[in-house]
C-alpha cells in the first residue's frame, strides 16, 4: 500500500475497504485475523502473470 497523505477535504469521503483472502479453500476477510496471521498475510508473494502479448 502506498503511503500517502489524503487532503482534509476529502477525508469525509474515504470509505472503509474489506479485503479478503482464501484460507483453506473458502474467503475470509483479513481483518478477521489474529496478529500472526496478519503478518503472515503481509509477507505473501503476490502472483502476477505475465502477459503473452
Amino acid at each position: 500500500m502506498q503511503d500517502s497523505i489524503i487532503p482534509k477535504h476529502l477525508e469525509s469521503k474515504r470509505t472503509r475497504c474489506v479485503v479478503y483472502t482464501r484460507v483453506m479453500g473458502y474467503h475470509r476477510p483479513v481483518e478477521s485475523f489474529n496478529i500472526g496471521k496478519k503478518g503472515e498475510h503481509k509477507q505473501r508473494v503476490k502472483f502476477v502473470e505475465k502477459s503473452n502479448i
